[in-house]
């Protein structure tokens, strides 16, 4: 035997009889393979991956990663065997963009993948596949069951296999290595669409009654019902993770594979999914490292990494572990692999976040999670988190939420989610892990927000996020080259952060420069001014006159922000310009922008039961703008 394969064998020995003593032993749960017979085995050249990716579920509901949440016995058991990693994010709060940026390792706000769901799909950049093709191309099987749900044109060469009924066991070669990711569907959030009467037929296995309820909820049966079945769903996926690492046991794979346990983004409770709060974007991750590879990695078995890994930096590991060479577009950084330092990651501390467009509902926020503070920078504050989604709102709890807010019935922690936001959030996730307590306004921790601000102000700029383009502008002109085009958008983009920077200052500062964007500026320019300006709202009133002059814009874009200004600012009523506008635009993104702005005033102002559904008309319709036109008539 040569040198280099009798440290090899001699390493993986090590590992193997020398289990640490520092792990609990509630994580030895996992059946090992033996060792004698994986030491006899032929090793093979590159490692196996696998991804086992749950769906909807933040790691607060895992009592390995948080003190109220349940047992996870078989993901605990995982953990024995690799690291767990207790700052990964999501990028996304949903699932078409979590999953956009997992699968290309790039920010979707820069590829043009970041609104949920796609009007139109965004080719992928020039310069990069989807990850899984890599591996194919080097020799690779690759297989997905099931879902993929990307806002990108998928090239013929990713998968060998994706279906419901695809595995790793149909290789042509038991010697061929293989990437297969897996979905796990029963967390997701449509198995809370639940009927009332389940509340009588179903027990959880937790009490509703003893449950962990965060006080942002009501108190109710239903909320605490919804938590304790959530919870066995979560149950349910530790079942399935064990299930599949028994299946790579019995193949005589398990010591072969690098087994990544995670949630594609958080959720699902109210107020999680499809939001930047912990809930919406910290998610569960866990690697479990195979005997025969554990000299890729620098850790040892039962680690705990506390480094911030995002989706963005998926791609790079899975190209890493296998040894080829990570695409330049890649906007991440690999977290494991030949020469990354366990001590390297755990230095990383910041994640950025995005949410735009959630079906028909528009909003755009970012955030910046940097050490133990949360930033997050509300660009249509007036929008409250509530504004209504059809499917959202099929949830019991959702709908009790906003029928108690209808009643009165909510105390101003609850009542929160049905007001305008603020511009700016800051939490210290320490010592207020649920975001309760804002402290942006605090004059002792104003050195923070600013630092904060420029920093995300910074990485918006250098990625140049395309979220600053209005819908209509992005499908018409960005999306052929969604990349290319940014980079041309790059001086553009600069203007509009400043532009958008003005609403962070009061408004008597803020009011000659808005005024010299508005009345000189581009469409673009004008757009953002008089967005800025909504933000401010009655103290803006000055503006009236200027803004009253761009309701007749020939940018729809800009008319319908105008007019959205003079509803909030004025109390010029909106709905019968805004019906005009959906009415005779051709355009029907245009006509989805102007409709979620008219859900916003007849829900949460004064202009509540002011519009005659007879009159909306429109030209042009999608599948977005039919839910809206449903839910105003009353039929969703």
């Amino acid at each position: 035997m040569n040198l280099p394969n009798l440290c090899l064998y001699l390493t993986i020995f090590l590992h193997v009889v020398a289990i640490p003593k520092h792990l609990p032993e509630q994580q030895a749960t996992e059946t090992s393979t033996p060792v004698l017979p994986q030491l006899k085995r032929k090793i093979p050249a590159v490692p196996n991956i696998v991804f086992l990716i749950s769906e909807d579920n933040s790691k607060h509901y895992m009592d390995l990663f948080d003190s109220s949440g349940v047992q996870v016995p078989a993901i605990r058991a995982m953990a024995a065997h690799g690291i767990t990693f207790m700052h990964a994010f999501s990028n996304a709060p949903v699932c078409s963009v979590a999953r956009s940026t997992l699968i290309t390792g790039a920010l979707a706000t820069r590829t043009g993948m970041h609104l949920h769901r796609k009007i139109k799909l965004a080719p992928m950049p020039e310069g990069l596949e989807m990850f899984p093709a890599y591996l194919r191309k080097a020799g690779y099987y690759t297989t997905n069951n099931a879902k993929k749900d990307y806002n990108a044109v998928e090239a013929p060469d990713v998968w060998d296999s994706s279906s419901n009924q695809a595995s790793w066991r149909d290789r042509p070669s038991g010697d061929q290595p293989f990437f297969h990711q897996e979905t796990f569907m029963e967390s997701h959030e449509s198995r809370l669409h639940f009927e009332r009467e389940l509340l009588g037929t179903y027990q959880p296995l937790d009490s509703p009654e003893s449950v962990f309820l965060p006080p942002y909820y009501p108190d109710t049966p239903i909320f605490r019902f919804t938590m304790a079945y959530h919870r066995d769903k979560i149950r349910e996926i530790d079942q399935w993770v064990g299930e599949t690492l028994r299946k790579l046991e019995a193949d005589g794979q398990l010591e072969n594979t690098f087994v990544f346990y995670f949630g594609d983004h958080g959720g699902v409770l109210p107020g999680s999914k499809g939001y930047l709060y912990e809930t919406g974007l910290h998610v569960p991750l866990v690697v479990r490292i195979p005997q025969n590879f554990r000299h890729l990695v620098d850790a040892l078995p039962g680690s705990v990494q506390k480094g911030f890994v995002s989706f963005i930096d998926f791609a790079p590991t899975v190209l890493s572990l296998a040894g080829l060479e990570i695409p330049s577009q890649m906007d991440g950084k690999a977290f494991l692999g030949p020469g990354i330092r366990s001590s390297e990651v755990a230095a990383r501390d910041e994640a950025l976040g995005y949410a735009d467009r959630f079906d028909e509902k528009y909003d755009m926020v970012r955030s910046l999670r940097k050490g133990k503070y949360k930033y997050i920078r509300s660009f249509q504050p007036f929008y409250p988190d509530a504004l209504h989604n059809n499917y959202r709102y099929q949830m019991l709890a959702y709908a009790e939420w906003r029928k108690l807010y209808t009643e009165r019935g909510l105390d101003s922690l609850q009542g929160q989610f049905f007001s305008a936001k603020p511009m700016e959030m800051l939490f210290d996730l320490e010592e207020d892990p649920l975001e309760t307590n804002n402290l942006a306004q605090r004059s002792d921790f104003q050195y923070i927000v600013q630092d904060l601000r420029n920093r995300l102000h910074e990485m918006l700029l250098e990625k140049n996020d395309l979220g600053f383009l209005p819908e209509n502008y992005l499908v018409k002109a960005a999306l052929n080259d969604p990349v290319s085009y940014g980079k041309r958008f790059h001086p553009v983009l600069g203007k509009l952060l400043e532009i958008n920077n003005l609403g962070t200052r009061p408004f008597t500062e803020a009011e000659a420069s808005l005024r010299r964007f508005l009345e000189y500026g581009t469409e673009l320019e004008q757009y953002w001014a008089t967005t800025v300006a909504s933000g401010f709202g009655a103290e803006a009133s000055a503006l009236v006159p200027l803004i009253s002059k761009l309701r007749h814009s020939e940018d729809n874009a800009v008319s319908l922000r105008a007019i959205e200004f003079l509803g909030i600012a004025a109390g010029i009523n909106p709905v019968d310009s805004l019906v005009e506008l959906i009415n005779h635009t051709v355009d029907p993104v245009e006509g989805l922008m102007a409709l979620n702005s008219l859900v916003y005033f007849l829900d949460h102002t004064c202009f509540t039961g002011m519009l005659d559904t007879a009159k909306l008309k429109p030209k042009v319709m999608n599948d977005e703008v039919k839910r809206r036109i449903a839910y105003l008539n009353g039929t969703w």
